[in-house]
């Protein structure tokens, strides 16, 4: 670009509130927890993810409701990458339009997706405060870890704008490192059960012959903020914990680059107890450190998902925010990115977080219970946590009280679980939280459970004890999910997609069903720190319950 040109464009988009551009609907901007560093040096490359609208979503709806749903004709007929993308794709006015606008602005080095949907640009920052007026990028640090984020709400032209639903790069910053608790040492003398995949095996009734076999079945984690494992932990952990039922050993592809330093915590739990419980089969690692600080490793995460045609059955993702965090626009795309996997009969598993119901704080008495996303997407299953009854046996279980749970404020009740939810709030109507403190209409979770407290993790080549979250429980549950899988698989059946609508439709058939016990909340003079209470079927603490693993096999089978 010359300079004659590059002054007329800067002078002409030097105005944020000038007639011709719109801002978009944008996320909360940094939070207090990040260090300004300063603005970054003009000629520093940032890479932006150019969102662009999509075609035919009301008939990817319907698509994945009817290859979901076992009533239905269409059950299991999962569509090919190449078929969502034919379904999905941008107009071609939306492509031609996005593309000349970045050209005009001199922004060639653009990759895209195999849907069209996604344009991932280098550029410099100055380039991209020019792109984007009202943008201005600075670098942020907080434990040890740099970003590059506008400091500020950006614009495009409003030819534009109608074109795109969001440009990524700019503004959401990483959650913090989830909470993977770890408890306090037990006094001498105390005993502590201790949760191991003997244990998990002895709970959900998998046997050592309970492992996969086919060769057409995988699994995968996807980890986020700088966390990766370490190979040599997970075969400690494996000659440690998994002597009693085949297994493997070693995680079978890492997509992306696993970093240096000390393995996560996180990591190391996610990727021992899914291959634990999955025993045997084949496992892939999504990490994604991030070639530019300006990169969104969970959005990163989701593009990549549409440029692979080949991909495991199963994901499980230990990752959320505040819903009232993320801008609408985000999250409902999102939605979609998440519908495009359900079509293509992959299985999405989330966390459903370790805050219980969560608290907002809104001036005095003005409360209210906080829901978290992805957990609250209608288009994933959402796995809540328990806890033994007795922590010394293999006993019933109950509520774990760090459970998250609620409903959503952003989306409505689907359809497949408005019957089970009515029954919930009617059955407990008298020791329901004020309906002020949450949204009776939104999409509730979670969906179902697993043990989430107590577990030994190797990570950094030492065994660690008592280690707690829902990033133990959703592992667990996709582990048995892979297994299912296999066996549908070896009999000529589809995978099982999507599973809410077909679970919902199981009305709790197995399952163990969890009845005791409430999770956090607001701690306050209404609500006096209490959530949701679990409950008969249904409830937004546990879900349906946890896994009875031949009964839910028995069942998916049929």
């Amino acid at each position: 670009m010359n300079n004659i040109l590059l002054l007329f464009i800067t002078l002409l988009f030097s105005s944020l509130v000038s007639s011709g551009y719109l801002e978009y609907d944008q996320d909360v901007l940094l939070p207090k927890d990040w260090t300004h560093v300063g603005r970054v040096d003009p000629s520093e490359e940032v890479e932006l993810i150019f969102a662009l609208k999509q075609q035919n979503l009301e008939l990817l709806e319907e698509t994945l409701r009817l290859v979901s749903d076992p009533g239905s004709a269409q059950y299991g007929k999962h569509l090919s990458l190449q078929e969502v993308a034919s379904l999905v794709r941008p107009s071609e006015l939306t492509q031609k339009v996005v593309r000349r606008w970045l050209q005009a602005h001199g922004v060639s080095n653009c990759r895209t997706v195999r849907t069209q949907d996604f344009l991932q640009c280098t550029m410099t920052a100055e380039l991209a405060e020019v792109l984007l007026p009202g943008s201005s990028f600075h670098r942020y640090v907080r434990d040890r870890r740099s970003i590059v984020r506008s400091s500020a709400p950006y614009s495009v032209h409003e030819e534009v704008h109608q074109h795109l639903d969001f440009v990524g790069g700019l503004h959401r910053v990483p959650p913090r490192e989830k909470d993977v608790r770890v408890k306090h040492r037990p006094s001498k003398g105390e005993v502590h059960l201790g949760v191991t995949p003997a244990i998990l095996r002895a709970r959900y009734n998998l046997t050592a012959a309970d492992v996969g076999s086919g060769q057409n079945n995988s699994q995968a984690v996807a980890q986020f903020l700088e966390q990766y494992y370490h190979p040599a932990d997970l075969a400690e952990f494996m000659a440690m914990f998994g002597r009693t039922f085949p297994h493997h050993s070693e995680v079978d592809r890492v997509v992306g680059t696993q970093g240096g330093g000390k393995a996560g915590l996180e990591a190391s739990l996610d990727i021992e107890y899914i291959m634990s419980t999955g025993a045997n089969v084949s496992t892939w690692v999504f990490t994604n450190p991030g070639r530019h600080e300006s990169q969104e490793p969970f959005l990163q995460w989701m593009v990549l998902l549409s440029n692979m045609s080949d991909l495991p059955w199963v994901h499980t993702i230990s990752y959320g925010d505040d819903e009232d965090s993320l801008s609408t626009a985000y999250m409902m795309r999102l939605n979609t990115e998440f519908m495009k996997a359900g079509v293509r009969g992959i299985s999405l598993l989330f966390a459903s977080g370790d805050s219980g119901a969560g608290c907002r704080h809104q001036g005095k008495d003005k409360n209210t219970f906080r829901p978290s996303f992805p957990a609250s997407s209608p288009y994933v299953t959402t796995v809540g946590g328990t806890t033994f009854k007795n922590p010394f046996k293999v006993t019933y279980e109950v509520t774990h009280y760090i459970s998250g749970g609620g409903f959503s404020n952003v989306f409505k009740m689907p359809d497949y679980q408005a019957s089970a939810v009515e029954g919930y709030l009617k059955s407990v109507t008298a020791t329901l939280p004020p309906q002020s403190y949450f949204n009776t209409s939104g999409r509730a979770y979670p969906d179902m459970a697993a043990l989430s407290d107590n577990y030994w993790v190797v990570s950094n080549r030492v065994p660690i004890p008592w280690v707690s979250g829902t990033s133990a429980s959703t592992p667990v549950v996709g582990g048995m999910l892979s297994l299912i899988n296999g066996q549908r698989l070896s009999k000529g059946l589809p995978a099982l997609g999507f599973l809410n609508p077909r679970l919902y439709k199981l009305k709790g058939q197995g399952l163990f069903d969890v009845t005791e016990g409430c999770h956090q909340g607001c701690l306050d003079e209404q609500v006096q720190g209490k959530g949701f209470c679990a409950a008969p079927s249904w409830d937004p603490v546990t879900g349906w319950g946890t896994p009875n693993y031949p009964a839910l096999l028995a069942a998916l089978l049929s």
